[in-house]
């Protein structure tokens, strides 16, 4: 569509089919040609993006933008659910070109809409999301380039690189510009929105990226090393209960802290052989796997190298969806992991 609906501007995101049936692409006019892109709802439940994009585009409803932009409003049906996903659909935003699932219809959509952003050339692209667990905000990057990284420090000093998951919308538009994914809190903080719809502003507004690369000084810059998730098989409780994982009861306050060896995450019923399961997230060997991160003895689940936590959450359901969390290190602007 190159306009939007008159009732977009105001519609919350469980109402938000009775507008837009489909998942839908704007092609909204601006005075710089060059677009920039915009993905909101990818995940149904997170609607911080979606009321980013409204609140600009009544800031701008009778003026032009300063930059075309092209809005993707995806995942408009686990939107009115009020779920990440729907039980029946691939996850959004594990559906872009590379992912692990061509052959699904969420894949074949975003095969479609890439295809279709690729040839407008865009300026950058910027994907918004919210946390499920206690997070600062912070950008997430595909790419170490100069561009990128100015991008995502638009947002936040806080950058962390990663690699895997595959089928990420960021990952797949970092071949054709500057992308990030910006992580704004949890789902209902005025300061998400506002802090979403500056960066929004702010990207529109940009004329270029400078060549070089922001001083090291102005970025803390990290890089998922490991992913970490529990078996589907196994009981969890955040709460103290019992389950076959226990986790700690304030295991979502770990995020973004450094955390020494020896941490405890919580326990595990020994007599099950359940274990937490720790894949790589870089390329480390044939089958992913790392077992230097976590121990289990006596029933403690401990660390036993310092990490830096992201995204751990006490949402059960988002734990069996994706992950319980990744684990960190600090990085400098090539890659490198800094020692602990």
């Amino acid at each position: 569509m190159d306009a939007v609906p008159k009732d977009f501007l105001d519609v919350p995101a469980q109402e938000l089919i009775t507008v837009l049936p489909l998942p839908t692409l704007f092609d909204l006019p601006g005075r710089d040609p060059a677009p920039l892109f915009v993905s909101v709802l990818l995940h149904g439940n997170e609607d911080t993006g979606l009321l980013a994009a409204q609140e600009v585009l009544r800031r701008y409803r009778d003026r032009e933008l300063p930059r075309r932009m092209l809005l993707f409003v995806g995942n408009v049906a686990a939107a009115a659910a009020g779920v990440r996903t729907l039980e029946t659909q691939l996850d959004y935003n594990r559906a872009w070109p590379g992912t692990l699932q061509p052959a699904t219809p969420e894949a074949d959509l975003m095969r479609r809409l890439y295809d279709n952003v690729a040839t407008q050339r865009p300026f950058a692209s910027i994907d918004i999301h919210n946390n499920t667990g206690l997070s600062p905000h912070y950008g997430c990057l595909n790419r170490l380039a100069a561009a990128d990284l100015h991008l995502a420090r638009l947002f936040s000093r806080t950058v962390v690189y990663f690699e895997k998951p595959l089928g990420v919308q960021s990952i797949a538009m970092a071949r054709l510009c500057p992308a990030v994914t910006v992580e704004c809190g949890a789902v209902g903080a005025h300061s998400a929105t506002a802090h979403a719809v500056e960066f929004v502003e702010a990207c529109l507004a940009l004329s270029h990226f400078p060549e070089h690369a922001p001083q090291a000084t102005d970025v803390d810059l990290l890089r998922t090393f490991a992913v970490v998730k529990v078996p589907p098989e196994a009981s969890i409780s955040v709460d103290g209960s019992d389950a076959d994982i226990q986790l700690r009861t304030d295991i979502d306050h770990l995020n973004f802290s450094p955390l020494a060896a020896g941490t405890s995450f919580g326990s595990v019923n020994e007599q099950n052989g359940i274990t937490l399961q720790v894949e790589a997230n870089i390329d480390r060997g044939a089958d992913g796997t790392v077992a230097e991160y976590f121990s289990h003895d006596g029933g403690d689940i401990r660390l036993i190298e310092p990490a830096i936590p992201a995204m751990l959450t006490r949402v059960i359901n988002a734990i069996r969806l994706d992950c319980l969390g990744y684990l960190m290190h600090r990085i400098d602007m090539t890659g490198r992991r800094i020692e602990d």
